[in-house]
């Protein structure tokens, strides 16, 4: 039988309550923070504290709106629904299309992290053999059932948190001085060495484009909630706790991290930051430990680009803004074409960086530099606008962001003003413009996709005319 033109591919609720708290409780934490926040320490010094914790609450408003939004409508377009509903089709059209592209770009660079660990472990395969196969197990185990996503995320965000408490523990024991295996304690590294902003403010916005980045990431919690039993509640509560799990995972590690080394040390960019405080400690196996901490992080990261790719593609399907091919589903709900899309493009990533080295991936992942912020900035002025037109409609709205508008506008004003930083500075002028560039021309693609779409809806309605 054919389907009705109105007809909605729907996705099972297959992810269990447990699932979904440890995919929002682990699932902001990447390998970023375990090596990549050695760059914002190098950036900030001691400060970087700040820059931690300026970017945990920016991160935790935009959630409380993301949030408000997601209680009142759970989907699995997340903020490109609602920025369909809030500015207009061209918007959800374009921001779903940014953030499919930056997270079929994240399953390479993964794969290849990944796979250069592995090598180091078993030196018998080369080095792109494991990448496609990092990819290729992933993506079988994310085709069959949604809940497959929903264990391995749930295993692997157990060993991340289990892995953050125990370095937390191990410090916390250092900086008392109770611990027995280096003569390492106290905080005097904060203010010695420079003192505690080295490179004043300046250093802490540098931070602040580093770290900002470590966090994208945690919104995939109102994409995967659309797939569970009663996600509206489980989104509020997920929320309520993210600002708690950010800065206990992210400020107070780095806190300790920065406390117990030298933050000038050579050592934090060689090895990264947790793996080089734990060898100052004296932690045995500390290279094994921290390489398997790594890799599962990876693999987090990359299973979960995997899994919001695929639900971002087959929602742009779903809403006409994607071929409707990439709705089609498996016998279990499952979006295939979606998946396999955006796997094959992964693994073209891949490829791309064994044949030509440092030069394809490298530039195309240039170009999504400033889409975490633009994403971001779409959420809030989403909820700024959906938030209003509920009032004026005096429509309930259960889940509230506080201070409203206000604290919804200084998140908007500091978006825009980090972008600006980013534009200005030499550091990060070409991926920005790389970034706004691509923008563009996914922003005239969408215009021109979504006038299509009209038309051809306005020709349907002129054909078979609502009785």
């Amino acid at each position: 039988m054919a389907q009705p033109n109105n007809f909605q591919p729907k996705l099972v609720e297959g992810l269990t309550n447990k699932q979904i708290v440890m995919i929002s409780i682990g699932g902001v934490i990447g390998a970023g923070l375990f090596i990549g926040s050695s760059a914002a320490i190098a950036k900030a010094g001691p400060a970087v504290i700040l820059s931690y914790l300026i970017t945990s609450i920016v991160v935790f408003f935009v959630m409380r709106m993301l949030g408000e939004m997601a209680v009142m409508q759970p989907d699995t377009g997340s903020f490109s629904t609602y920025a369909s509903k809030a500015i207009g089709d061209w918007a959800g059209c374009t921001i779903g299309w940014l953030y499919w592209w930056f997270w079929v770009l994240v399953i390479p660079v993964e794969a290849i992290a990944g796979a250069e660990i592995l090598h180091a472990w078993f030196p018998v395969l080369p080095t792109w053999s494991y990448a496609l196969l990092f990819v290729l197990i992933l993506s079988l185990a994310n085709l069959f059932e949604v809940k497959n996503f929903g264990v391995f995320e749930f295993w692997f965000s157990t060993i991340k948190v289990v892995a953050i408490l125990l370095f937390i523990i191990i410090c916390g024991t250092a900086v008392f001085g109770f611990w027995p295996l280096a003569d390492v304690s106290g905080i005097a590294n904060l203010y010695q060495n420079g003192g505690f902003m080295p490179y004043g403010f300046g250093g802490i916005m540098g931070g602040i484009l580093i770290t900002a980045f470590s966090f994208f990431g945690v919104e995939i919690l109102s994409i995967a909630a659309a797939e569970s039993a009663n996600p509206a509640e489980k989104i509020r509560r997920a929320t309520n706790l993210v600002i708690y799990r950010i800065i206990l995972f992210f400020v107070v590690s780095i806190f300790l991290a920065v406390a117990l080394v030298d933050w000038r040390s050579a050592g934090f960019k060689e090895y990264g930051t947790f793996q080089y405080v734990l060898m100052t400690l004296n932690v045995p196996g500390t290279k094994l430990i921290m390489d398997s901490v790594v890799f599962v992080a990876v693999a987090s990261c990359m299973n979960a680009a995997l899994y919001t790719a695929s639900r971002m593609l087959f929602s742009l399907g779903a809403r006409n803004n994607a071929p409707a091919f990439v709705t089609k589903l498996t016998p279990n709900n499952v979006p295939r074409v979606a998946v396999l899309l955006s796997c094959a493009v992964g693994i073209l990533g891949c490829l791309a960086n064994y044949f030509f080295p440092g030069q394809v991936l490298t530039f195309l992942l240039s170009t999504t530099g400033a889409i975490a912020l633009l994403v971001y900035l779409v959420i809030a002025i989403s909820q700024l606008r959906l938030r209003k037109r509920c009032e004026a409609q005096n429509i309930d709205i259960p889940y509230k962001m506080w201070l409203f508008p206000w604290i919804t506008w200084l998140v908007i004003i500091t978006i825009i003003a980090v972008l600006g930083y980013m534009f200005f500075s030499p550091d990060y002028r070409y991926e920005t413009l790389m970034s706004l560039s691509v923008s563009l021309i996914v922003v005239l693609f969408s215009v021109i996709a979504t006038r299509k779409n009209k038309a051809k809806a306005a020709a349907a309605q002129d054909v078979h005319p609502t009785v």
